[in-house]
């Protein structure tokens, strides 16, 4: 059974020889042949020699062509920040200061932006290894990309102008679809509908204001003669089941997220479900026999029936190779790799970590902690809300961000207490997991905590 045909049965609820592997390398494709995040993504045959080379290293079953969140949004006119060793992030929103839509001529064609790159990059794939491996296209999900598009601001429009967030959405959802045509037609097998914003959301909000639009999307998918999969971020639990009901074939999930806990629901509706290697702690920090061990964790905690194995989302850029080859080997040769493992003890170093005394601290601190802030969608749109309002709450408090990509920072989010990210700690107390509050919210609960400072 070729790779292609493992992945093409799984989504398709049927049985195949052994459950396949997905590697999703995204910029971390350019870092094996040297080239840094800028290149890969602006030069077609630096990425083009990238992909082969994840091809020939990780042998995936499926594997996507890029990783990018914000290829839509530059078409419709966002303003980008490059980094050299993540994808780029949004750093101008163009319906920050009013509440409109963007003109349907912006609705993307294979001649804007990036795309031409894009699509010339899937059609040498396709021509390539397209026939033993199953490619992804992965287009950015219609609320993400409506957040792109509006800023911050969607989350009290949600509240207050909720007619406004669907025609947003809706156009959104009407670029996705374009989106998938091109892809498809350019050879994709997959198309994964990425929306990381989707665990920062109300069940309430997402059933009322965007669900509609997923389920056209994936019906659309489903009309042009491709697989889909609803790939989410951060701690999304609460929305499993209202996922499930938009009808994609797969759900994608991060380590937020318990896998044999969301694989009950995915079952009941007969929904593949893929995931989901820890990202920071096993396969960037970790060794192969962390790989190894975490992969086989996975395949014990569930039946092999409709189960993806995969990171939890987009791999670090410097994610060591032999890790992601120890992960590809724990799920192909698995017995094999338990043998190799069974005597294996995490080495447990006593980190010490330094905790503020926030009792006796002059202001308060906000304390952020992020996956990546420069990667993940919810962490950006976390930071940007306590970054944006800093004039406002500087002559009493302050913030610090954490990332889980850099080294130390996994202890101190073990001392905290903290279960989920992204997340906001004030002086100390957990307060907000997973979501991300109004503007007016934030600020009342930091004047709160200001006030029993004096």
């Amino acid at each position: 059974m070729t790779g292609k045909e493992r992945i093409l049965k799984t989504l398709s609820h049927q049985k195949a020889d052994r459950p396949p592997w997905v590697p999703f390398a995204g910029v971390h494709a350019g870092k094996l042949k040297g080239y840094d995040a800028i290149e890969v993504l602006t030069d077609a045959n630096k990425l083009h020699e990238s992909l082969l080379e994840v091809h020939k290293l990780y042998s995936p079953d499926g594997m996507p062509v890029v990783f990018d969140l914000q290829l839509e949004a530059e078409i419709l006119g966002c303003e980008l920040q490059w980094n050299k060793d993540n994808p780029p992030s949004i750093k101008k929103h163009p319906l920050a200061d009013e509440q409109s839509l963007p003109c349907k001529c912006l609705i993307p064609t294979p001649e804007a932006g990036r795309l031409p790159l894009v699509l010339d990059v899937m059609r040498r794939m396709k021509k390539d290894v397209g026939e033993t491996t199953a490619l992804y296209g992965l287009i950015t999900g219609p609320f993400t990309l409506a957040s792109h598009l509006r800023g911050s601001d969607i989350f009290m429009d949600m509240i207050e102008e909720e007619d406004y967030v669907k025609e947003l959405v809706d156009f959104c959802g009407e670029v996705c679809m374009k989106m998938t045509e091109m892809f498809v037609d350019a050879g994709m097998d997959v198309i994964a509908v990425v929306d990381p914003l989707i665990s920062q959301i109300s069940t309430d909000h997402f059933e009322e204001l965007i669900s509609p639009t997923f389920t056209a999307v994936f019906d659309f998918i489903r009309s042009k003669g491709a697989l889909s999969s609803f790939f989410v971020c951060g701690n999304a639990t609460r929305q499993i089941e209202a996922m499930c009901k938009t009808n994609p074939d797969a759900i994608s999930i991060d380590d937020n997220i318990n896998l044999a806990d969301a694989k009950k629901i995915t079952d009941k509706y007969n929904i593949t479900i893929c995931g989901n290697i820890p990202l920071a702690g096993i396969m960037l920090f970790g060794n192969q026999q962390d790989n190894m061990k975490a992969v086989i964790g996975i395949l014990d905690a569930v039946d092999h029936h409709n189960l993806i194995v995969s990171p939890g989302c987009d791999m670090p850029y410097a994610t060591p190779a032999e890790n992601t080859i120890a992960a590809a080997l724990a799920v192909k040769e698995t017995e094999e790799c338990r043998t190799m493992v069974e005597n294996y003890e995490k080495e447990v170093v006593d980190v010490v970590v330094d905790i503020p005394d926030y009792a006796n601290r002059k202001k308060v601190l906000i304390e952020l902690f992020m996956l990546n802030s420069e990667t993940c969608a919810a962490c950006t749109y976390m930071l940007k809300l306590v970054a944006d309002a800093q004039d406002e709450y500087k002559d009493y408090a302050e913030y610090i961000e954490y990332k889980l990509t850099e080294k130390g920072v996994i202890p101190r989010v073990k001392k905290m207490g903290l279960k989920n990210l992204p997340a906001i700690c004030v002086d100390g107390d957990i307060v907000w997991v997973s979501v991300i509050p109004s503007k007016d919210e934030f600020m009342t609960t930091i004047k709160e905590y200001a006030a029993k400072k004096k």
